[in-house]
């Protein structure tokens, strides 16, 4: 049982109440404990005031409390919110990493696609995806060796891999200072998991451990388009026949994102280092990081973060952040114009011209030279020198905006 005593004439004090502490403070013994001694209330000191008097003091004792507990009270609040919201966006991501709460959200999104961690069956074959843990990848990679390095992208390094049963991989290794961030690397996951076509690449599963952030694709062992196109050497293994089939199937994966998918893609970074060439070499679109999803009657939209290649953006991506279809469209259109002639649009350049590649091109077709565009050594193989122009023309008619 407790025991309060009260003096009149001492009843300044004041009291809070917060979440998890109770303070109060009285300028008199307020409780005695049970069992124990009795404890005579202490009678209070006063100092002399103006007036030389106990009430002059307590008057100001008083007035001091007035001006501090509005104070307490406020501090005690503001701890209290503080403390509410901390742990409230805690419980709500688990206490999670923000990592982990990605990874989670990853999983969520690609249901029923995702595969659990340590499943035995083989995801390489039925669409799945799989989140990695960071120790395969490194096994696999021989720890991000310089020897198992493929290339350098626009937001990390590729590396070639192999895991355990045998499967070749191809792990995308974002960096730390990418301008690639979760969102983007979130886009690209849940955007490429929905979408499945023979001239799209595959994406087999992710990493997000120990701030790492991976992408795990099919292996393709030709690399990209650009490692071929604009290689001295290994431009001969394109002739007429393979650099028309590879344009018919990136067209035919465009065709797949803009109309034939169930979700309405806009690539917005198409170009000829973002075509992946298998075995055979048969062209695959890759890299959806930068893609933006249209509902089924949207035609364009704009965006005041523009994000791809100069050189194969359309202008009024370019100059203004408006994106379609014809986006697309028109890098494509340039890298048609790269395959046939050879030659890479942001580096062509003449001197006493000042032309790039596509002012070249149309310059030679209005001077009945379209002919002169194809490079030199396919016109031999090339049957129908006609089917060559019929080809340059669909590039022209994909950009033909700049000319107009």
């Amino acid at each position: 049982m407790v025991e309060t005593q009260k003096f009149p004439r001492q009843k300044a004090g004041w009291h809070i109440l917060g979440p998890s502490c109770n303070i109060r403070h009285e300028n008199y013994i307020f409780y005695q404990q049970i069992g124990g001694p009795d404890i005579a209330p202490v009678s209070p000191i006063y100092p002399p005031d103006d007036a030389g008097s106990a009430e002059g003091f307590t008057s100001k004792v008083r007035a001091s409390v007035v001006m501090l507990v509005p104070i307490a009270m406020a501090a005690a609040f503001l701890g209290f919110a503080t403390y509410v919201c901390f742990h409230w966006k805690r419980n709500l991501k688990g206490g999670e990493t923000t990592d982990e709460i990605l990874t989670q959200k990853l999983e969520n999104s690609k249901k029923p696609h995702f595969k659990e961690k340590g499943t035995a069956k083989d995801e390489y074959n039925n669409g799945e995806v799989q989140n990695y843990r960071l120790k395969t990848i490194k096994v696999a990679t021989d720890y991000f060796s310089e020897e198992a390095k493929l290339g350098k992208g626009g937001f990390g390094l590729v590396f070639k891999g192999k895991l355990s049963n045998g499967k070749e991989i191809a792990v995308k290794r974002l960096s730390f200072k990418s301008g690639q961030g979760l969102e983007e690397f979130k886009n690209e996951v849940t955007l490429i998991t929905k979408l499945q076509h023979k001239n799209l690449v595959r994406l087999l599963g992710f990493c997000l451990e120990e701030n790492e952030k991976l992408l795990v694709y099919e292996y393709m062992p030709n690399n990209s388009l650009d490692t071929f196109l604009f290689d001295p050497i290994k431009r001969q293994q394109l002739d007429w026949s393979k650099r028309r089939s590879i344009i018919k199937g990136i067209a035919r994966g465009l065709l797949y994102l803009h109309e034939d998918s169930r979700l309405k893609i806009i690539h917005r970074d198409l170009k000829a280092s973002n075509v992946l060439l298998d075995e055979e070499m048969n062209p695959k679109i890759s890299d959806f990081g930068t893609a933006r999803i249209f509902v089924s009657n949207q035609i364009q939209a704009s965006t005041e973060r523009v994000i791809g290649t100069y050189g194969y953006m359309a202008l009024e991506y370019a100059l203004e952040g408006l994106f379609s279809i014809k986006s697309d469209v028109y890098s494509f259109g340039v890298i048609m114009l790269e395959i046939i002639s050879g030659k890479r649009n942001t580096s062509f350049y003449q001197p006493e011209r000042g032309l790039s590649l596509l002012s070249h091109a149309w310059r030679l077709w209005n001077e009945g030279k379209g002919l002169e565009l194809v490079e030199r050594h396919l016109v031999n193989t090339c049957p129908d020198k006609d089917e060559a122009l019929r080809w340059i023309r669909i590039g022209f008619l994909c950009v033909q905006n700049i000319f107009i």
